[in-house]
């Protein structure tokens, strides 16, 4: 019988092109999410009864034990943004991964690969960043043969970064960012789904690895870039951090006062804290190279998906060269 992979999260943005991978290495995937119902479309990725999604509470014992048993190896995709909630930072990405590694160590499962984040620091000024920390370590504590893979920010058909701002820049002449100089060291999505197979399959050392593709850019020339490619001319204005400090807390205490019936989905507190900081990967750490693999470029990869965002949509390159032909 074909050996058997558990993916928390798996019908995320990173976990369905793991799940994709790990079917077409003949593993049998489990998909464990919150809603079955809403990741039927996984089941494709693979033979009839291959890649199945079921059910699972990464807040509850006795429902990450019943996704692990019988497993093989375990593939911890589940994150958050919200920082409040049942379902916030310190639940999801501390408490749910140390669940996980645990459940799985208890069951006898050897290989594990954790998604975390670049910037994942105990001192780090973000919330987020400290939870990811604290979750790495409660990991290792549990299954020290785990493979952590950090990667920068995430892009891909599906991404929350360059479709955000693509959408953003039909509302109006300008495009507000806050840290327009941050440094960012995007990275395709199946990329990061290949490191994780490798790990999975026990093919690379344990340990921590910095996930960035081969460009390193500031937000404003990324969105520079984009814009490019959605043939569109925005001002791209910089928002000061002391500004968007501001901004976030209207946003979050709208939040709070509501009780979470108007969430903030646009700008937290905790989200500028991160902007401060550059989301690299350190010159001392783990990477692709010794992955393995090489990293796609963004060029070759966001006009595939993207095209939606051009004024004539698909159609933008057929009416640029109808106005070449002449009467």
């Amino acid at each position: 019988m074909s050996k058997l992979v558990t993916i928390f999260g798996g019908s995320g943005f990173v976990g369905r092109y793991i799940a994709r991978r790990m079917a077409k290495e003949g593993w049998r995937v489990r998909v464990a999410v919150r809603r079955p119902n809403e990741a039927l479309f996984v089941r494709p990725y693979g033979v009839v009864g291959q890649v199945e999604p079921i059910f699972c509470n990464i807040r509850d014992d006795a429902s990450v034990a019943a996704a692990t048993q019988g497993a093989d190896a375990v593939v911890n995709c589940v994150g958050t943004f919200d920082a409040g909630g049942k379902n916030n930072f310190d639940a999801v990405q501390n408490e749910g991964a140390e669940r996980i590694a645990r459940i799985a160590a208890e069951n006898g499962i050897t290989h594990m690969v954790h998604i975390s984040a670049i910037g994942a620091d105990a001192d780090a000024p973000s919330a987020y960043a400290k939870s990811k920390a604290a979750g790495e370590a409660a990991i290792l504590s549990h299954m020290p043969s785990a493979v952590i893979l950090r990667p920068s920010v995430i892009f891909g058909g599906e991404d929350q970064f360059f479709n955000r701002f693509a959408s953003m820049s039909r509302l109006g002449p300008i495009l507000p960012v806050v840290g327009a100089d941050t440094k960012f060291q995007p990275v395709y999505v199946d990329d990061v789904a290949a490191a994780a197979v490798k790990g999975v399959l026990g093919q690379v050392e344990p340990g921590i690895y910095e996930l960035g593709g081969p460009e390193v850019s500031t937000f404003r020339d990324l969105m520079k870039q984009m814009l490019q490619v959605i043939n569109r001319r925005r001002l791209i204005a910089n928002i000061p951090f002391f500004a968007a400090k501001a901004m976030a807390f209207g946003f979050d205490m709208l939040s709070a006062v509501t009780l979470g019936l108007i969430s903030n989905g646009v700008l937290t507190r905790d989200q500028v804290k991160q902007l401060g900081s550059d989301n690299v990967v350190a010159d001392d750490a783990k990477g692709f190279a010794d992955l393995g693999i090489t990293p796609t470029a963004i060029g070759v990869v966001i006009p595939e998906y993207l095209y939606r965002f051009r004024p004539s949509g698909q159609y933008d390159a057929i009416k640029a060269s109808a106005k070449n032909l002449k009467a």
